[in-house]
């Protein structure tokens, strides 16, 4: 068995993560999801209301995927820690661990990343605006792992979560996951007095 892993601080879930989801769901047999907390930014939201997030962000992907499933407890700050969980649980799979192409030079520096890429294939998805340092890949097949990158034509949309986190812009996530932030008043730009 063949499965994708999708971590993510979702901070919120973007319709960026939704279309990555949705791709990896016609090239995975299972796409286990999961959010946490990145040791290397500050999470304006808390982490149980980004999973809350993500569980409508999955529930809305059309047509409904079975394969994709969320895995709170897969969370862990450090992705070798949930790499352990996953392959105490699915014992037989064969992992592929889904990053974006901005962290494929912030990679070299996670923790126990040795083990990390002894364990796991990698798939790194383009983001616009991001180039793919082909140094950078030769890296990381050096410590052991294979590399592959997704085509551009998985066709995600250029959104970023900080683009609603810093400016409000709803366009870049669904109705659900907007109401869901407008209920829990959850990002500072919602929340700051009128002028």
């Amino acid at each position: 068995m063949n499965i994708a892993l999708f971590g993510t601080s979702a901070d919120p879930p973007s319709i960026g993560h939704q279309q990555i989801l949705l791709w990896l769901s016609k090239h995975y047999d299972r796409v286990l999801v999961w959010v946490s907390d990145n040791p290397f930014k500050n999470h304006q939201a808390p982490l149980n209301d980004r999973i809350n997030m993500m569980e409508l962000t999955i529930a809305a992907i059309k047509p409904h995927a079975r394969t994709i499933t969320l895995h709170p407890e897969l969370s862990d700050p450090r992705t070798i820690n949930t790499v352990t969980k996953a392959k105490q649980i699915w014992q037989e799979a064969s992992f592929t661990l889904v990053i974006g192409s901005d962290l494929v030079p912030q990679l070299p520096t996670w923790y126990r990343v040795q083990d990390l890429l002894s364990q796991v294939k990698l798939l790194v998805v383009p983001r616009q605006g991001v180039t793919i340092a082909e140094a950078d890949i030769d890296s990381l097949v050096r410590m052991g792992t294979e590399v592959a990158i997704a085509p551009d034509s998985t066709s995600i949309p250029n959104v970023s979560s900080s683009d609603y986190r810093n400016n409000g812009n709803s366009s870049v996530i669904i109705p659900t996951v907007a109401a869901y932030i407008q209920r829990e008043s959850l990002y500072a730009w919602q929340t700051s007095p009128a002028p």
